[in-house]
Parts: C-alpha cells; structure tokens; sequence
C-alpha cells in the first residue's frame, strides 16, 4: 500500500501512547496473512532482547535492541511500523512458529487488516 491507512496508522499510535499489548490485529502482507497482538515498539524491542540475550549463540545481537530506534525516536513521530507479539503467520489450518513469534511489519506494507486474531488449528 503505497499511502499507509490513516487508521491504521491512529491504532498503532494509541497502542504507543498507552503501551497497551492486548490490541489484536490480523494483516495482510505481500505473501502472508499474520495475526496477532500489537505492542508499543519499546516493548517489543525489550521482548527480542530477552529472547536474545537468552541464547547463548544470539545474545550479541541483544544490544541492537535494548538500545534500539525506540528509545530515540520524538514523541511525537508517527508510527511507520507494526509490533506483533504472540504473532502467527497463517498458512492453510496452521499458525506458524506454533510458539507465536515477534513481528516487525512496515504499515505501508499492509494491504489489508482487521481487528481481531483469526481462527486456526495447532493440530
């Protein structure tokens, strides 16, 4: 999408404003559906470092996120990204990684979204 949706845009802004990570979203992107719950970009970057600085192999890769654009970015500045948590890329009956997984997704690549986690099987 080449002009990112304004409302879209005003969702992600609100969950930045009031750190929130219970808005669930399901967006198409070129190549995949992905489902899941939006998080404030600061905590989603706290997430990945976690997760990195847990592994013994990723954890240099842990200091690019706690100290990340987030942290520098105006107040003010509109959101040009989407932070999933717990996020599925639907394919068929499944919900790939089955764990869930932290997705960075840029909002002008959005073609498509609603509110809300679509249904899939594990099995």
């Amino acid at each position: 999408m080449s002009n990112p949706d304004a409302l879209l845009v005003d969702i992600a802004a609100m969950v930045e404003s009031e750190r929130s990570n219970q808005m669930p979203l399901t967006v198409v992107v070129p190549g995949a559906v992905i489902t899941g719950r939006l998080a404030p970009e600061r905590l989603w970057h706290e997430r990945v470092a976690e997760v990195l600085a847990a592994s013994d192999h990723l954890k240099p890769f842990a200091t690019l996120f706690e100290t990340s654009a987030a942290d520098t970015a105006p107040p003010a500045a509109r959101p040009t990204h989407l932070h999933l948590h717990v996020a599925r890329i639907l394919q068929g009956s499944f919900g790939l990684p089955h764990t869930g997984g932290m997705y960075r997704i840029a909002i002008s690549d959005v073609s498509s979204w609603t509110v809300g986690d679509l249904s899939y099987s594990d099995q």
